[in-house]
């Protein structure tokens, strides 16, 4: 490669103020969906003056800036999610949330800083880079498929068309400044089902009057639970959480209706599908037991995250260059959280990693979605580094 490694991670962390400062200025200002126009702003104001080809518009507030090399080549599309989770924060920072009800506790916050400090990098070497960059600042990652909705609009496609495709996503249970990743799948995909159950009502007084669809309620919790335990291969898991039950509106009233509301989650489409037909005929079996009525509605959500074997392996080569042996680390499987980064990996070869950004100290390291979640900033520039060399490497050699 024509630039030292060394010299972007110097870059990186003589950006790394500026990284931090745009971090917390879209901290302090969450926004939800596919509609972020501050964060949009931000993100505009900190790539101004670059020399890139920004581009907006479409129907989100997406950003997709263009860096042309100084030769000819093939195009790597760089992303970072924008948006932020409809959640209260409690982590006392100087700079929370200023919005009651929205935090960013997913770290898009860090995705996108980080991304426009690979671009500050990039642009510094322009003559050195073998090709195009395509750097996507994307809404809509928490449950609006806004990846689904820009491929659809072309965002592949447009010219230079994208060859490959790397994003980074923040752990802050991993050690501050690690690379993880793996071949194949490295997310799972998920799905949102939801059982009406339908009874009949009365007193509380008189069950044997009724069908009561509570207990019914109760039992088609266990069952569903055995179904995955003795239905699915452990080899090929599945996850199915029951997160809601609705039911009732006073204490001595039966109430003819209850409802059961969950999620699943798998590492294939086979286990995708078997356990969402499970759901179905356990639900008929418990109820129709009782004598209850049901209804199985099933949502599907964000497909499986599969990784390219060949871009994974060439994404851990890049990392060991760049953070070590011993920070980078191979993940013995999947993680059992969803992205939508799997629309753009079902349509060109690429690579999700994840970057350790642990606090110091020997306190709680708190997940992402927690309303008490942080991380180690200094950690970002390594973030900045990775999409720099990843980059710079892939333009060159390829994989």
């Amino acid at each position: 490669m024509a630039v030292p490694l060394e010299d972007l991670q110097r870059s990186a962390r003589e950006a790394l103020p500026d990284v931090i400062a745009l971090r917390r200025r879209i901290h302090a200002e969450p926004e939800l969906g596919l509609e972020l126009p501050r964060t949009q702003q931000a993100v505009l104001e900190a790539l101004d003056g670059l020399g890139l080809e920004v581009a907006t518009g479409g129907s989100t507030s997406a950003v997709v800036a263009t860096l042309r090399g100084g030769r000819e080549g093939r195009t790597l599309l760089l992303r970072g999610d924008m948006d932020a989770l409809p959640m209260h924060e409690d982590t006392g920072l100087a700079f929370a949330s200023r919005h009651e009800g929205r935090m960013h506790a997913c770290g898009h916050d860090a995705h996108v800083a980080m991304l426009v400090g690979a671009a500050r990098i990039l642009s510094q070497r322009r003559e050195d880079v073998d090709g195009t960059v395509k750097f996507l600042f994307q809404p809509g990652e928490e449950g609006h498929a806004g990846a689904r909705i820009l491929v659809d609009e072309g965002l592949l496609d447009a010219e230079p068309r994208v060859d490959a495709a790397f994003a980074l996503h923040i752990d802050p249970t991993l050690p501050a400044g690690a690379v993880a990743t793996r071949p194949g799948a490295i997310l799972a995909a998920t799905d949102v089902f939801s059982i009406e159950i339908t009874g009949r009502g009365g007193h509380a007084s008189m069950p044997h009057h009724t069908v009561d669809p509570i207990p019914v309620a109760c039992e088609l919790v266990g069952a569903l639970q055995t179904l995955v335990t003795r239905r699915i291969d452990a080899f090929d898991p599945v996850v199915l959480t029951v997160t809601q039950i609705h039911a009732g509106t006073t204490h001595n009233v039966i109430p003819e209706t209850a409802q059961v509301v969950g999620t699943t989650r798998a590492v294939s489409e086979r286990a995708r599908a078997k356990v969402r037909e499970g759901i179905e005929r356990v639900a008929s079996g418990v109820c129709a037991a009782h004598g209850a009525e049901v209804k199985v509605f099933s949502l599907p959500g964000y497909p499986v995250t599969e990784n390219d074997p060949g871009f994974a392996h060439f994404v851990r080569g890049v990392a060991h260059a760049v953070v070590g042996d011993e920070r980078t680390i191979d993940m013995p499987a999947p993680i059992m959280g969803a992205e939508d980064f799997s629309y753009i990996l079902q349509r060109v070869p690429g690579a999700m990693a994840f970057l350790g950004v642990r606090p110091d100290g020997d306190g709680p390291a708190f997940p992402i979605h927690s309303n008490r979640m942080l991380l180690n900033e200094d950690a970002m520039a390594t973030g900045s580094a990775m999409h720099a060399a990843v980059a710079l490497r892939w333009l060159e050699t390829g994989v």
